[in-house]
């Protein structure tokens, strides 16, 4: 019997819902990511282990600990951590992104990072791993494709190990100064890395050539090699690599080359050679390169006219050409629509006369147009409405600003450099500048006259030196309350000092009113918050105390109050201040004696103080000597200038900085010297001009890093310390004007670096030393000390004695000049003394002296008689000695003692 229809479309309905089931079940099981492996899970959590969490680690601003959510749960699932991919079918960790992840500690060869064997990229860029060699271990990873170790803290050569991971197609290790890759670790990468399409290696220390097989690689696409210390010819086969799209090898200032000539099929987009030694002329082959978007050449020695033919790179976004030799025709870039960013300072530039104010130029952000030898404002500008930067300084532009300038991308414009020109003044009488956004305005080096001009709100650094303004600081520049520097030293500027300049500290850096005629007492600078690192009143009428509110400017690096009329004694409170670097107070009214700080702190960071032209007295500070720490250690590496960086972010996101240095002027060898910067390695110590007296203290001699020191024309006296030989850095000495005696000590000889030494004007005696530096001193070193003689003076030096030098601690002479009485008085009192204690010797205590000295009577029958003549004649030898001695004393010290 045959199955009923019913029950045949029953069985095909259940097979049909097993087989859908069946499908739905495979369906989502293939969806489902299996867990990471336990064997990798623990040894990211290891990694996470070997290292702290440091934010200092990491200097980008959105950097934060990414291994802070890995978790010590037998059921967490690795794959799911921040930071970690893994392969979906699998569930091997294939990728590891931990940049800027605040890591901090030693990256070692036997870390559980080398046992993810089956990693392809890794990204450990913007940690820090405490100057770790790189691991050979990496060749563990023999898997990885992309490696980035960028901005780590690594050094150290680059293990070949590294050279060896062929299958990489990304490799980054730069901004690693202290790694080191020799040339034939170039050559390495080029034979074993095939397949690489990425190599940044920008401040990595190469100091090598760049060998011709790396233009071998022809998967290339980015090879940035800046600041890598590179020599000799760069190989022209690497610009014509076929898939080369970015070139940077910038900063290389051994580097030379020509540039060659390009085909239109380069892909090249962006290339960088500024600052290197390229030579010769643009090809107009340049032209070709249509996909070019950025091209820097500036800072080389490239010179002939810029070819035609770069009207063609109609992609081109930025140009920067300046400071080469060339002769430009501007009008080729104003036909470069997409040209946001153009900088030819330091070129001949020709502009055409009446540009059509219907043209399309392009619209600059960036335009930069220094030293092109401009006499007026180019009549371009009038159309620029997006300008950011603007820079005309060094030219020769004459006269007001014109009116027309207040318009000019008044909404847009963030910095205005007009330095060194010839500009009187604006056109237009302004109460405020009219740019809403502007941030930095340099208008120092011209002529201008008037009051001083007033910057918008938004102002963040002013700098208005060097013009002939006049009258006082309008009380509208206490508004500013953004403003971090401000300049208006070198003017005709008078009056009291505004009393709301303390309004400002909240903000302000760097306060320089130098060189005017300002006058009254120094109003209170710093509140409660505050930012101040340098003052510099110096050369006005200021008058009254140091303000004691300086105290609370805990930030302060440097102030200057000199060559003013400040009636007040050493102002040894200011020791508080724990970043105080350079003092100077010459040329003021300051009185007394320098009294040690109260304070548990004197001036713990001090290198250069300058008191000179005072009235103080009393001895030299031998405990502010004492205490002065930073001048005690000779620290090399503070071979930078002190100074102050500045970045500002403009409207569209580039980024600009800029370099703030310190200066001052001191007298140098002699001579008045100003420091437009001021090297942190300086250490000057200058107590000149005013009424010192004592003698010059021994522990002069432990600030080994002093550079000048200058005590003249004080009342010192005594000896030239010997122990100042160890000032080792030396490079002037000035003790002249003085009443120092004695002999000038032959161990100064050994100060290789001393290229001025004055003692004139002293009671100096003996011969001068002679060899190394003191050969190059003349006659006025030496001059008005009667008994001084040898070269370079005339009066040579008679007897043997003269030539002898001084080896006591104070170098003290010994005359042989004594007469029959000296001779006389030192003999007797050794004869007496003598024979009464050798009696007394001898005869009570006769058994001791006989087996003290193991003498026996028997053998030595007139023992007594001989040892009464020896001791006799022993303690007339030493009091003969002594008489010599003490002779200076008074010749009745030798028999006293």
């Amino acid at each position: 019997m045959g199955l009923s229809f019913p029950l045949i479309i029953l069985i095909v309905r259940f097979v049909v819902s097993l087989m859908m089931f069946y499908l739905i079940l495979s369906a989502s099981s293939s969806g489902v990511q299996p867990l990471c492996h336990d064997d990798e899970r623990f040894a990211l959590l290891q990694f996470k282990e070997s290292f702290i969490i440091n934010q200092s680690a990491s200097e980008k601003p959105s950097a934060y600990p990414k291994v802070s959510s890995w978790k010590l749960d037998q059921i967490s699932d690795c794959c799911k951590w921040d930071g970690v991919e893994c392969n979906k079918d699998t569930g091997h960790v294939i990728g590891l992104d931990l940049s800027s992840s605040c890591l901090k500690g030693f990256l070692n060869s036997n870390n559980s990072l080398f046992r993810l064997a089956h990693l392809q990229n890794l990204n450990l860029a913007g940690n820090d791993f405490n100057s770790s060699p790189l691991p050979t271990s990496f060749r563990q990873l023999s898997r990885l494709t992309n490696l980035n170790l960028s901005a780590s803290v690594f050094s150290g050569q680059i293990p070949t190990e590294i050279l060896e991971l062929s299958k990489l197609v990304s490799l980054d290790l730069s901004y690693n100064p202290l790694l080191k890759l020799q040339e034939s670790g170039l050559t390495g990468i080029a034979q074993n890395l095939t397949n690489l399409k990425v190599l940044y290696l920008d401040h990595v220390d190469i100091s090598s050539n760049i060998p011709n097989i790396l233009a071998n690689l022809s998967s290339l696409t980015n090879l940035s090699l800046s600041k890598c210390d590179l020599h000799g010819e760069f190989p022209v086969g690497i610009f014509h690599l076929p898939n080369l799209q970015l070139l940077y090898i910038g900063f290389n200032k051994y580097l030379t080359g020509c540039i060659p000539e390009f085909n239109r099929t380069s892909p090249l987009e962006s290339l960088e050679l500024a600052h290197t030694n390229f030579y010769g002329e643009i090809p107009s082959s340049l032209g070709n390169l249509t996909n070019l978007i950025d091209l820097d050449l500036q800072s080389n020695s490239l010179h002939g006219s810029i070819p035609q033919s770069i009207s063609r790179l109609v992609n081109l976004e930025t140009l920067r050409l300046d400071n080469n030799y060339f002769r430009v025709e501007f009008e080729l870039f104003l036909r470069l629509r997409k040209l946001v960013e153009l900088q030819l300072s330091g070129n001949n530039i020709s502009f055409i006369t009446n540009p059509s104010t219907n043209s399309t130029f392009a619209k600059f952000r960036i335009l930069l147009l220094a030293q092109c030898d401009l006499g007026e404002f180019p009549e371009f500008l009038r159309n620029q409405d997006r300008l950011e930067l603007l820079d005309l300084s060094g030219n020769k532009i004459h006269g007001q600003v014109p009116k027309w300038m207040g318009n000019v991308s008044i909404e847009t414009l963030w910095g205005l450099a007009l330095v060194g020109n010839l500009l009187t003044g604006f056109d237009q009488l302004l109460v405020v500048l009219p740019y809403l956004n502007l941030k930095h305005l340099m208008l120092d080096s011209n002529m201008l006259q008037g009051s001083v001009p007033i910057p918008p709100p938004s102002i963040a650094f002013y700098s208005v030196s060097n013009n002939r303004l006049a009258g006082e600081i309008p009380h509208l520049i206490c508004n500013l309350s953004l403003i971090t520097e401000l300049d208006l030293s070198s003017n005709n500027l008078s009056g009291n000092l505004p009393q709301c300049l303390g309004n400002l500290s909240a903000s302000l850096t760097k306060l320089d009113l130098h060189n005017n005629s300002f006058h009254g007492t120094i109003p209170r600078i710093c509140g409660e918050a505050n930012e101040l690192m340098m003052i510099d009143f110096s050369e006005n009428h200021l008058q009254g105390r140091v303000p004691r509110s300086l105290a609370d400017c805990t930030k302060l690096e440097a102030v200057n109050l000199g060559n003013n009329q400040i009636h007040d004694i050493f102002p040894s409170w200011l020791g508080i201040l724990p970043e105080l670097r350079i003092l100077i107070l010459r040329s003021n009214e300051l009185y007394g004696t320098i009294e040690s700080s109260d304070s548990n702190f004197d001036f713990p960071k001090l290198h250069v103080i300058d008191v000179s032209n005072n009235d103080l007295s009393g001895k030299l500070p031998s405990e502010h000597f004492q205490n002065w720490k930073a001048m005690q250690i000779v620290d090399v590496e503070s071979l930078k200038y002190m100074e102050e960086y500045q970045t500002l972010v403009t409207h569209s996101g580039n980024t600009m900085s800029f370099t703030n240095t310190y200066s001052m002027i001191i007298i140098n060898k002699g001579t008045e010297t100003l420091y437009e910067k001021v090297n942190g390695f300086l250490v000057v110590i200058d107590l000149s001009n005013n009424r010192f007296e004592g003698e010059i203290p021994d522990v002069v001699g432990n600030l080994k890093g002093l550079n000048l020191l200058n005590l003249s024309s004080n009342f010192l006296t005594g000896p030239i310390p010997f122990i100042l030989a160890n000032l080792t850095w030396l490079e002037a000495l000035d003790l002249s004007q003085n009443k120092l005696s004695g002999a000038i000590p032959l161990q100064l000889t050994e100060l290789t670096f001393l290229s001025y030494f004055n003692v004139s004007h002293n009671r100096l005696k003996g011969p001068i030393p002679s060899g190394k530096q003191f050969d190059t001193f003349d006659n006025s070193s030496f001059s008005e000390n009667p008994e001084l003689c040898g070269n370079p003076l005339s009066k040579k030096c008679g007897n043997l004695e003269d030539s002898v030098p001084p080896s006591s601690r104070h170098n003290l002479e010994f005359s042989f000049e004594f007469g029959w009485k000296v001779v006389a008085i030192g003999y007797g009192c050794g004869f007496l003394f003598g024979a009464v204690f050798g009696q007394i010797v001898i005869t009570k205590k006769y058994g001791w002296f006989m087996k003290t000295f193991k003498l026996n009577i028997r053998m030595f029958p007139c023992t007594m008689s001989v040892v009464r003549t020896i001791i006799v004649a022993l303690l007339f030898f030493f009091y003969f000695a002594s008489s010599f001695r003490f002779y200076k004393k008074g010749p009745w010290i030798g028999c006293l003692y």
